[in-house]
């Protein structure tokens, strides 16, 4: 050791004995134990070896006992044979030495306590019979197989698109009782909003729901007209709402307005002149990238873009044409993924789409996509983007290919479309595509159709309600559907395994009981410093005070009485429920004659002049001695004259 390091360890040490010294205690802690590890190791080593020893001395005299018994035998029963007997003496003695130097070797590399009795038991049938093994392999074998099935099993559920519908479960929002034309989920999935034909709007909360399943807020946005669309922007802060009239109208999380888009002027003739749209709206959807911007089409033959900053003027026009040239109504409208094409499915067949940037010609022109006048109601892009899917009002359900846009790569038919808002989607792995079908009224139930996207086969069925199936969204996140109905439904499919969130947070509370809280019959105040005749007593129980009130009959609000006879303090007996029967009753129980009313009146003019009551005592004191004009003899002889001998002033 170098001595430098041990003078350095030594003033080291000296000057922890001073530190300790001058501070008042002996060290600084307790040192730490030390350990021999070779000693340790020796130790280990000798036992192992003595218990190996002591097992190959017991099994070298079982071996010897086995020896001598198998010797006697072989005594009595022969004495021919000797070299046999020798040979065979030899080759036993050979195989006992070979298993105890193959056992000294074995215990001999052993180290530690003896194995548990399994693992020697398990050592032993492995010793014993090599068919054991090989039937052990087997079956290793066929546990492998069976996994591999296992697998290949696994991977063909992963293959098979069906599988992974979310059906297994559902659950049931009462919008109301008209059709659910709108449906919005916004991107997280906490929230869902439907709006009807009945102009409401309802918000629902997933996590704040119990099984009771109603919604937190109702409103009508858009007074008296019916909701054609509703949507989340990619940030899911406010909603776009398409209804009925000319004015789109933009609402936060909670109801509240946040924007109103302009309505143009009517009179002029060129559409991209005005500021707005003049007719009522058809559909709109929001930029998939810009969270600022979104889309309307109206049936003034426009599609129009809008910024949520500026809302006096549109920020562009696509005004779809026919083969004429002609103004023709966009009746649905969407952004391709990527927000750099718009679409537009068209009143009279076509599907026109735009580049964003250039609003004048069409990018992409298909003038026969479904028969013409048929209204479009819904177009969709894969999440690819390479494909399309148009739902048609000619009962169609086509798919598009925008890289050769002349002809439809697939075409399914006989789906009935009633609604000019049913809607077409893809799956979240971009491999099914679903859609609604209409049916007429108490004419069979609305369904749910699925298609395989390569195929274009119709591979599995939801029957919905006893109503058209109008609109269907299938959540990417939470892997749910959520389906709008004519009835005022709005069901939500979910898988409790493949699902997650969404409506699984709501189904688990169970109802909310009302508790009517106890509260105090009136306030008590409290004051201190009063003196003590001025202060009130102060309540211990709220149920003596609610007894005593009780009994109070204004206080318990007690029902009055029925009212017997004729009727007091404005109320009428209890013959007459209004006071039209109370009156025409009372005329039918007169029976005084009021055929001269003359007489009728003067019956009360004896008590009158004998007991005034209305004018005369207030006069009383005042009012003079009435004097009244006699009678003179011209007059008596005028009345006396016939009526037609009178003379006519």
């Amino acid at each position: 050791m170098d001595p430098n390091k041990v003078d350095e360890a030594s003033d080291k040490m000296s000057d922890d004995g001073e530190i300790a010294s001058v501070m008042g205690f002996s060290g600084f802690g307790k040192k730490a134990r030390t350990f021999d590890l070779e000693a340790i190791f020796e130790h280990t080593r000798r036992t192992a070896i003595e218990r190996s020893q002591l097992v190959l001395d017991e099994r070298q005299k079982d071996d010897q006992m086995h020896e001598e018994g198998e010797s006697s035998q072989s005594v009595k029963s022969s004495v021919h044979a000797p070299r046999d007997k020798a040979a065979a003496a030899t080759s036993r003695k050979q195989e006992s030495e070979s298993r105890s130097d193959s056992d000294s070797d074995s215990d001999s590399e052993l180290i530690g306590p003896p194995l548990p009795p399994q693992h020697t038991a398990q050592d032993d049938d492995d010793e014993d019979g090599p068919l054991t093994r090989a039937s052990g392999s087997t079956a290793q074998t066929d546990e492998e197989d069976d996994d591999d099935d296992d697998g290949e099993a696994q991977d063909d559920d992963d293959d098979n698109p069906v599988k992974k519908i979310p059906d297994t479960h559902e659950i049931t929002l009462q919008h109301g009782t008209k059709t659910v034309s709108a449906l919005a989920l916004d991107p997280s999935g906490a929230r869902l909003v439907t709006g009807g034909y009945d102009y409401d709007v309802r918000f629902w909360d997933f996590a704040g729901m119990d099984q009771a399943v109603q919604a937190f807020r109702s409103l009508q946005p858009c007074e008296c007209h019916q909701i054609t669309s509703l949507q989340y922007s990619i940030t899911g802060d406010v909603i776009l709402v398409v209804s009925g009239n000319a004015q789109a109208k933009v609402l936060n999380r909670d109801g509240f307005n946040v924007m109103e888009c302009v309505k143009g002027d009517q009179y002029i003739v060129d559409m991209a002149k005005t500021k707005g749209h003049t007719a009522m709206l058809n559909s709109g959807c929001w930029h998939p990238k810009t969270k600022e911007e979104f889309m309307t089409c109206s049936n003034d033959g426009t599609v129009r873009t809008w910024d949520l900053t500026s809302e006096k003027k549109h920020k562009s026009v696509f005004k779809p044409r026919s083969f004429q040239g002609k103004k023709v109504v966009p009746t649905c409208c969407t952004y391709s993924r990527d927000g750099k094409l718009i679409a537009a499915g068209c009143q009279d067949g076509t599907i026109q789409i735009w580049d964003r940037n250039l609003s004048v010609h069409t990018k992409f022109h298909c003038r026969q996509a479904h028969i013409p006048g048929s209204d479009t109601s819904c177009i969709a892009f894969s999440y690819d983007g390479r494909t399309l899917a148009s739902r048609g009002g000619d009962d169609t359900l086509k798919m598009w290919d925008i890289r050769n846009f002349r002809k439809p790569v697939n075409v399914a038919t006989g789906l009935s479309n009633n609604f000019t808002m049913t809607d077409c989607c893809f799956s979240p792995d971009d491999k099914l595509l679903v859609t609604g079908t209409s049916v007429k009224r108490e004419q069979g139930n609305g369904k749910l159709v699925f298609f395989d996207r390569t195929s274009f086969q119709n591979v599995y069925e939801i029957e919905v309600t006893n109503a058209s199936v109008v609109r269907c969204l299938w959540h990417p996140k939470l892997n749910q559907i959520m389906v709008g109905t004519g009835n005022g439904l709005a069901k939500v499919y979910y898988d409790p395994v493949k699902s997650h969130r969404g409506a699984k947070l709501c189904v688990v509370k169970s109802q909310r009981k009302e508790r009517q809280a106890e509260t105090l019959t009136q306030d008590y105040i409290i004051t201190p410093h009063a003196l003590p005749m001025f202060r009130e007593a102060r309540q211990r129980s709220t149920r003596k005070q609610l007894e005593k009130d009780r009994l109070d009959p204004k206080k318990s609000h007690k029902p009055e009485p029925p009212v017997s006879g004729p009727g007091r303090g404005g109320r009428v007996a209890a013959h007459g429920g209004t006071l039209s029967s109370f009156i025409v009753k009372n005329i039918a129980l007169d029976k005084t004659d009021d055929s001269n009313p003359r007489q009728a009146i003067l019956r009360h003019a004896q008590e009158a002049s004998d007991n005034p009551y209305w004018v005369a005592p207030a006069y009383k004191q005042t009012q003079p001695v009435p004097l009244f004009a006699e009678d003179s003899e011209e007059d008596e002889e005028a009345e006396k004259e016939p009526e037609w001998k009178k003379r006519k002033i």
